[in-house]
């Protein structure tokens, strides 16, 4: 199902909104009833959309756990100057 997920991932056109929607609606179920250890860890690594949803179902008790931190912060760097930016525009 990861495999599928990813291949969905890498081409939006090739299947339709309800059929991604099912595969990971299958897939945050299956999440939630696998058990956390080095087989989970394994198959999050090789699959990054599925370590995406893992990480999106567990953001309440720990953030974006599995994301670099240095990508996190750039993001939010760059979200705050692309602010900035559109504020001095407005003003």
């Amino acid at each position: 199902m990861a495999g599928l997920l990813e291949r969905l991932e890498s081409q939006p056109l090739g299947a339709s909104a309800a059929q991604f929607r099912d595969v990971a609606r299958l897939l945050n179920t299956l999440l939630s009833e696998a058990a956390p250890g080095a087989e989970l860890d394994t198959l999050l690594v090789a699959s990054p959309t599925l370590a995406e949803l893992y990480e999106n179902q567990h953001y309440a008790q720990a953030g974006l756990c599995r994301s670099p931190l240095e990508a996190g912060l750039n993001a939010e760097l760059a979200a705050t100057a692309a602010l900035t930016r559109a504020a001095r525009k407005k003003a």
